[in-house]
């Protein structure tokens, strides 16, 4: 009996197997190169995130400073944050390799940066400032005597409006440097290692 020199079927299952190994090759580069981009992309929003005040105040039409960020990285303007300023907006724009424009004034104007104080005498512990405060600056409980607490206080003045006795007032801070936040060692390494990186 004679056997043909060449065994069709082995010869098929070799082309499977090599078909299959280089599919899966190919999807792992993909989904690595995906990744990639992902990790790029939420620093860029990281980055952007940094930059704005964190006052979470809203004025921009989002609902806090992070989801603005992302919206920037989508292409949304960059001048519609009032507490930034046009400080927030150059640097945002040298960020962004974007044209700076002057601050959107459908979104309010820049204030210097105060804090909310209660006039504690005239408190009536309604605590719709604690519910309107968006970062819990305020403490105090129903029908006693609340106050903010001024290291927390971001000076979003959305405590204000909803106070119905009128007993919050937002003080100017005289040193705006007191209000700058300092990124930990260990995120700045990781932004540097990112930056060598790419």
């Amino acid at each position: 009996m004679t056997y043909p020199l060449v065994d069709w079927v082995s010869i098929q299952a070799l082309l499977w197997l090599l078909g299959l190994s280089t599919l899966i090759v190919l999807g792992l580069k993909i989904w690595r190169w995906l990744r990639q981009q992902r990790v790029q992309q939420r620093s860029v929003v990281d980055r952007v995130n940094y930059l704005l005040p964190q006052t979470q105040c809203g004025q921009c039409g989002y609902p806090g400073c992070l989801p603005y960020a992302r919206e920037i990285c989508r292409g949304e303007s960059i001048n519609k944050c009032p507490p930034g300023g046009t400080e927030t907006i150059v640097r945002l724009a040298k960020l962004l390799n974007r044209a700076p424009s002057p601050l959107n004034p459908a979104h309010g104007e820049f204030k210097s940066f105060a804090v909310a104080a209660i006039r504690e005498a005239e408190c009536v512990g309604c605590t719709k400032c604690i519910q309107a405060c968006p970062i819990d600056a305020i403490i105090g409980g129903s029908k006693l005597m609340h106050t903010v607490i001024e290291k927390e206080c971001s000076g979003c003045d959305l405590c204000v409006e909803p106070c119905p006795v009128d007993c919050i007032d937002m003080l100017a801070i005289s040193s705006p440097a007191t209000f700058e936040w300092t990124l930990p060692s260990t995120v700045i390494g990781a932004y540097s290692k990112l930056d060598s990186a790419l």
